[in-house]
């Protein structure tokens, strides 16, 4: 059994129907409604003869593992994905849920980020079975719940016991089909301020959490023009955004609480929880936390960066994959989030993002849609990249 022969088993419009199926699934996050996309994938999974196995992380939240059958037992192949997808939102011409094929495209919401990627692994995998070809190890499709939102899935996911070892994986988010191999990860920092409150005729009576949130986000924007001195040449720099803040009482009132929410981005190296503590010093040693003003810093969500050492065998057999698939590829950096860094630091696996689509012009977008093209490219792709790995 050739490449070519395990190539010429990827069925085009199995995997458009795949798509299209998984599309109409929905998954809305917010909302705990992964649970029709992954009744699609385990139907198409136990059709193509792979062990399935799903588990509830919360009520009605299932996580999915499909793994090829009949293979050796030396390391496999890890190919992960997400069930769930962002609101639909305003802006769309088209019904965000009920697919439509288009002009050599498949539109709805999370045709690019990331059903398509789920579809073209899940027909690559079949595609290997059907050869007859047995491999030394397993290919693997782990698809979690909520990694739109707070990443229960992969949290849970990473806390079992694997069954396999495996030699990669494999984050099929769209990349428009580059390389990835360095991801930065993400943070929730949030910070509750305490004052009291007094007339606003009489200001110094109380004492304004509102004015301290200001001079706390002063800290964190001199922080960010410090972190961009150095950028990395594929991630760039850590970065903060601030995403919400609350407070105060009433115009009339000298503001007794405020809240600033915000997002920190991680490079590899860095830990949400060491950023927390640096912020916690640098509010103390700024004198914000004395005199009637409190200051309280959580992490409430962290999702840890990776990177890939760019000579190992996963990323020269994935980008020469990727060519020989007919399509093309660059060795590139993610400034977003993925599940990967979770596989990579819990599990040790080396993880690269590698999927159809763009993050860019499609993802999180009215009017989302993916290339067939693309998609075959892709499913192509994975299956070259397991035929050689394993």
């Amino acid at each position: 059994m050739t490449e070519a022969d395990v190539l010429a088993l990827i069925d085009e419009a199995e995997l458009v129907a795949l798509t299209r199926a998984l599309i109409d699934a929905g998954g809305e996050n917010p909302g705990g409604t992964e649970a029709l996309t992954v009744e699609v994938l385990e139907k198409y999974a136990r059709a193509f003869g792979f062990a399935v196995e799903t588990w509830d992380v919360a009520p009605g939240r299932p996580n999915l593992t499909a793994t090829t059958a009949g293979t050796g037992d030396g390391p496999g192949l890890m190919i992960l994905g997400h069930s769930d997808v962002v609101p639909a939102g305003d802006g769309w011409t088209r019904s965000p849920f009920r697919s439509q094929v288009d002009d050599g495209r498949i539109y709805g919401r999370g045709s690019t980020d990331m059903k398509g990627g789920l579809a073209a692994a899940l027909i690559a995998m079949a595609a290997l079975t059907r050869s007859g070809h047995r491999l030394g190890g397993p290919v693997q499709l782990a698809c979690t719940v909520d990694e739109e939102d707070l990443g229960i899935g992969i949290r849970d996911f990473v806390t079992r016991d694997p069954r396999h070892t495996f030699a990669g994986c494999v984050v099929a988010e769209p990349t428009d089909l580059a390389t990835v191999i360095a991801c930065r990860g993400a943070s929730y920092i949030e910070v509750r301020i305490t004052g009291r409150a007094a007339h606003s005729g009489r200001p110094s009576d109380g004492r304004n959490a509102i004015d301290a949130a200001a001079a706390i986000i002063d800290l964190v924007r001199a922080n960010q023009r410090y972190l961009s001195q150095n950028p990395d040449p594929l991630l760039g720099a850590g970065s903060w955004n601030t995403g919400l803040i609350t407070g105060g009482q009433g115009i009339s009132v000298v503001a007794p609480t405020a809240t600033v929410s915000f997002d920190r981005r991680l490079m590899p190296t860095e830990d949400a929880h060491q950023v927390a503590t640096w912020l916690r010093k640098a509010i103390d040693e700024a004198g914000i936390d004395h005199d009637g003003i409190s200051v309280d810093v959580e992490v409430t969500m962290a999702m840890p960066g990776f990177e890939t050492d760019p000579a190992s065998a996963l990323v020269s057999h994935a980008s020469a994959a990727v060519v020989d698939a007919g399509g093309s590829t660059t060795i590139a950096g993610w400034t977003a989030a993925c599940d990967g860094g979770f596989i990579n630091r819990d599990l040790g696996i080396p993880a690269i993002v590698l999927g159809p689509g763009g993050l860019g012009d499609q993802a999180h977008r009215p009017d989302e849609s993916v290339s067939i093209a693309e998609l075959v490219t892709a499913a192509k792709a994975y299956a070259l990249l397991a035929f050689r790995m394993l």
